[in-house]
């Protein structure tokens, strides 16, 4: 049979110098790792975007949670110092600032006492429950259901408060507080809680003393701190509304620890 290439029949065919490609197209190779190439830089380009607009929100938002739990001794004593004696408090209100990868960071709690930290308001959770709980003991209530119950119950005021400072500073232009900043400030409250447990049980008469006392202690902290934020983070306010917000905030501490110190089996009293 003729070959039409010229070949001879039944004679071998002299190997192709021209490489078999997909489509016959001799460029494929060089063509693919361009292409390749270009849709990996640009793969990383939009990867590396929106790994830093994520890193940017969480920081934004929900920060660093080991920033909370750098603390000492010195800093525990002084900042309930400062949450218990407000208005003891000599210096300013303010964060301190440094410089970290090119933009202004908050130094951590350990070096500044107006830091938040996580530790203080855990360990005073954690004390009002075994408070409350000793207190149910004591009026012969005491059952591991019950101290479930109260630990939703501390919860729950934990939430509402956060909850109440969230939306205050939403309402007045969208602040941009971290949400562990938030929680924080709102958990100090079981100290000035634990405190009037605490009393009621040494001595029940204390405790009509001691509630009012921490409620307007811990109104006068968050007044303070919250002014503090909203002039930092909200980016416009009216100063009236501004004003009233954090009267609000204050005397919403007076329902909200009566409710929590008032240790029993119900939810309302």
């Amino acid at each position: 049979m003729y070959d039409p290439l010229g070949n001879p029949p039944g004679g071998a065919r002299p190997p192709s110098n021209t490489p078999q490609t997909p489509f016959g197209n001799p460029f494929y190779g060089a063509s693919s790792g361009l292409i390749k190439g270009g849709l990996g830089a640009y793969g990383e380009k939009i990867l590396g975007s929106s790994s830093e607009y994520v890193q940017s929100n969480i920081s934004r938002y929900f920060s660093d949670p080991q920033y909370y739990f750098q603390v000492n001794d010195h800093y525990v004593r002084n900042k309930l110092k400062v949450v218990l004696f407000p208005f003891l408090h000599r210096g300013h209100w303010t964060r301190i600032t440094e410089p970290v990868g090119g933009r202004l960071s908050y130094k951590p709690p350990i070096y500044d006492i107006n830091a938040p930290d996580l530790y203080i308001p855990l360990m005073a959770f954690g004390t009002y429950v075994v408070l409350a709980g000793f207190s149910l003991g004591l009026q012969g209530k005491f059952t591991p259901e019950a101290l479930n119950w109260l630990f939703m119950k501390g919860i729950v005021g934990w939430f509402l408060q956060v909850s109440l400072l969230k939306m205050s500073l939403f309402s007045l232009g969208g602040a941009e507080a971290p949400l562990l900043d938030i929680v924080a400030y709102a958990g100090y409250a079981f100290t000035g809680l634990c405190l009037a447990v605490f009393g009621r049980i040494i001595l029940s008469y204390s405790y009509y003393f001691l509630m009012p006392w921490t409620c307007l202690c811990m109104g006068i902290f968050l007044v303070k701190t919250m002014k503090r934020v909203l002039f930092s983070e909200v980016r416009s306010f009216d100063s009236s509304r501004h004003h009233y917000l954090l009267l609000f905030i204050a005397l919403a501490q007076f329902p909200l620890f009566i409710w929590l110190g008032n240790i029993t089996l119900n939810w309302l009293f």
